[in-house]
Parts: structure tokens; C-alpha cells; sequence
């Protein structure tokens, strides 16, 4: 255990019991307990495996390769249709956690494997985001933003694509476009 990594366990209400337990599981793996983007997270050879994290509705286990994993339980949740690569494993009460342990130990066991393998999951690449008409009408309009978003890290263009894409209505995805230009000529991603 990494006294780093005490504060998110204390600081939970309503599952503490079901992440301590999620803890302990993640840890009788072998797994070196970290804190990364304020949650524990888990690694084998610095690679990371699997964080813990909790929402309103239910706490989670999330393997970051998930897509790599071949989930027979069939228990893996793509968060949401956006999430490329990572699956949750999502739980509401300490007894679901405890009936799936040998379950859980055995993604984890997964994981690590094919971490050891070094196989890595594909991603989509940018240019098979969607670019909305209001977005692309600026890049041929103003070709020195075309310059300057194609600067852009491959996230933080993909980032801007899915942001710009979101709203139903032309209206928001306009404005939107206008308020992104001053930092994308920054260099500056969506959450820079």
C-alpha cells in the first residue's frame, strides 16, 4: 500500500467498503499502487494496469488496454462511445465485488500478460475523426488555423474534433469553433 494513495480511500462516503476491497484485490496481484490523476492507480513495470475510481452510481475498476482483454464474463463497459481503448468493470455493492474476485484477479492477470507481451492497442488516427462543416469552413477560410491545429498534439486535435462534433445544433457548433481559435493558435489544447 502507498500512504500516497490513503486520502482517496478515506475521503470516499459512499463506497469506501467496495473500493478498500477493490484495493486489496488490485494489490494481492502484485500490482505497485500509485497516484495518478488524483486516483490509485496500478502498475506492473510502470505500465499501467487498471485504476480505481467512483462515481455517483457505482465505483469501477478501469484497465486501460481493456479492448486487449477477452472479457468471457462479458462484464467490460466501454465508459462511452468517445473511450478508444479502455473498459470498466463497474460495481454498486461490496457483494458483487467479493463473488467476482477469482474473476477480477484473472483480468488482472490478463493484463498483466499482455503488458508483458508488449502488445499495444490501436487507436484511431485523427483524420478518421469526424470534422464538422462549421470547423472545416474556418480551416479553408483561415488557412495559417490549419497550420496551427495540425501543430496540435494528435489528443488535443482530437479533443477539439469530439468537442466540436457534440452539439446537435449548428448554432453551438459555431460558437464553439470561434471561442477555440485563439488557443489553437496558442498551441493550446481544449483543456490547456
Amino acid at each position: 500500500m502507498n500512504p500516497k494513495v490513503d486520502f482517496y480511500f478515506n475521503k470516499a462516503a459512499k463506497w469506501q467498503d467496495e473500493l478498500l476491497q477493490l484495493r486489496t484485490i488490485a494489490l494481492d496481484c502484485g500490482l505497485t499502487e500509485e497516484l495518478k490523476w488524483g486516483v490509485p492507480c496500478y502498475t506492473f513495470q510502470n505500465n499501467n494496469i487498471v485504476l480505481i475510481h467512483d462515481f455517483k452510481e457505482y465505483c469501477a475498476y478501469l484497465f486501460f488496454k481493456g479492448i486487449l482483454l477477452k472479457d468471457p464474463n462479458g462484464i467490460l463497459i466501454q465508459q462511452t462511445e468517445n473511450v478508444q481503448v479502455a473498459r470498466q468493470i463497474r460495481f454498486t455493492n461490496i457483494r458483487e465485488i467479493i463473488n467476482s474476485k477469482a474473476i477480477l484477479k484473472a483480468y488482472i492477470f490478463e493484463a498483466i500478460e499482455i503488458e508483458k507481451a508488449g502488445i499495444k492497442a490501436e487507436f484511431k488516427k485523427t483524420t478518421e475523426f469526424l470534422v464538422v462543416k462549421e470547423f472545416q469552413h474556418k480551416l479553408d477560410e483561415i488557412p495559417a488555423l490549419k497550420t496551427a491545429f495540425n501543430a496540435l498534439t494528435p489528443g488535443r486535435q482530437r479533443a477539439y474534433l469530439l468537442y466540436f462534433s457534440a452539439p446537435k445544433q449548428a448554432k453551438t457548433r459555431e460558437t464553439r469553433v470561434e471561442k477555440s481559435i485563439p488557443p489553437i493558435f496558442e498551441g493550446k489544447g481544449l483543456n490547456d
